[in-house]
């Protein structure tokens, strides 16, 4: 009973501090015992079995690993080199006061994992497959996060976490997708997220196949087709693999017996009306098919004529649609090549608008001369009848019932 009130009088107050440290497997861990108010009482530091690594500055501990970098009055500052998984627990700083004090710092080892692995179930795919890629980050403390990006974006994965026998870590992150053309050639990175290391990553670029990408190019006229002119064909194409097949068609007839076809290229001389229609060409490889198409239209001598028929033609060709592969060119508006100004035109709309002007200009004078307003007067009333003006003024009212006598005549 009589112990109360002297330790109410006498508080143990605690002078002993030190820190956590957290270290990577093989760097050097550093341990700082710290007195706040030291009355020469000495210091030392235990390993986690409570063994004398340091009593004040001398190492009764036979390891070499550990070295004195500062010892007096109010600190004790040991290094341990070459860290292992082995060293890790807790250290007691210890103050031989009265009662002793202890304070206690935590080693905690961070193991990097091993190179990622990155392995792919597909080594080449075709545009619209699916594909699985599995990445591994093995034995590490903590767990690994993996992350996986395609080119700039971030897709998500499915991560699985093992512990080993030795308290280690393995993580295997697992990512499916669908492939298009436009992934041939992209990386597909996988990136581990550790404490212990920093741009840890491993990537695979994609290698994918698609069917050819057709489109047919006028190198020459540079506009409208005329009779008598040349027409100059260029198939444009681009496939993985490299198109071995391209070939050209005249859609529902025959190309023209003259019609010279080299390689990827289409040329006819001495156009005439009779070769008007559709030319496809047809480009192929181990994947598929595609095709553009351009229709042909030979323009006459008589352009007015063949200007009309243009706009007619062009009315019910804007109702139908192309089929999906087809970028559909076409002569008569003069796609595939750069559009000249043709003045002819220009004038004609000019005229066709200034004459619509005047036709409505005369329509409506006629209009309102027929529907001009009729006003009547009192001093007019009576004369509508009247057979020449004198007479008008003789039968008219209003005050004037003696025009006979107030007459006048004028020589």
């Amino acid at each position: 009973m009589s112990m109360l009130p002297f330790s109410l009088e006498h508080p143990v107050i605690q002078n002993l501090v030190t820190d956590n440290v957290t270290v990577v497997e093989g760097e050097m861990a550093i341990i700082s015992c710290r007195v706040k108010n030291n009355d020469d009482s000495v210091i030392q530091l235990l390993n986690p079995n409570r063994q004398t690594i340091y009593f004040r500055d001398m190492r009764p501990l036979k390891d070499s690993r550990f070295q004195l970098v500062n010892f007096s009055d109010n600190e004790l500052r040991v290094s341990l080199s070459n860290v292992s998984l082995s060293d890790e627990g807790r250290y007691v700083c210890q103050l031989y006061t009265d009662p002793p004090q202890e304070a206690y710092a935590e080693i905690t080892v961070l193991i990097p994992p091993g190179n990622p692995i990155i392995e792919a179930r597909d080594e080449v795919l075709s545009e619209g497959n699916e594909t699985e890629m599995t990445c591994t980050a093995m034995s590490s403390k903590p767990a690994a996060i993996i992350r996986w990006m395609k080119g700039d974006k971030e897709l998500p994965g499915k991560p699985k976490v093992e512990l080993t026998y030795d308290k280690m870590y393995t993580v295997t992150s697992r990512l499916t997708f669908t492939v298009s053309k436009e992934d041939d050639g992209v990386p597909v990175i996988c990136i581990v997220d550790h404490p212990a290391v920093k741009d840890f990553q491993a990537q695979k670029y994609l290698e994918v196949q698609y069917k050819p990408e057709v489109k047919i190019v006028v190198e020459f006229p540079q506009g409208l087709t005329r009779e008598g002119e040349n027409l100059e064909l260029s198939c444009k194409f681009r496939g993985k693999p490299e198109p071995q097949r391209v070939n050209w068609l005249k859609v529902d007839d025959d190309v023209p017996s003259h019609a010279v076809i080299t390689g990827a290229d289409l040329y006819i001389e001495n156009l005439n009306k009779s070769y008007n229609g559709t030319y496809r060409c047809v480009a192929s490889n181990s994947i598929g098919e595609a095709y553009d198409d351009y229709t042909l239209y030979v323009y006459g001598t008589d352009l007015v004529t063949d200007r009309y028929s243009l706009n007619v033609k062009r009315s019910f060709s804007s109702t139908v649609t192309d089929f999906v592969f087809s970028s559909h060119s076409d002569s008569r508006a003069g796609e595939g090549a750069p559009r000249t100004v043709d003045h002819a035109v220009i004038g004609g709309v000019v005229a066709v608008v200034v004459f619509a002007m005047l036709c409505l200009l005369i329509v409506l004078g006629r209009y309102f001369a027929r529907h001009k307003g009729t006003y009547f007067t009192h001093e007019a009333k009576g004369a509508d009848d009247a057979a020449d003006a004198d007479t008008a003024i003789i039968n008219a009212e209003g005050g004037h019932t003696n025009s006979d006598e107030k007459k006048e005549y004028y020589i």
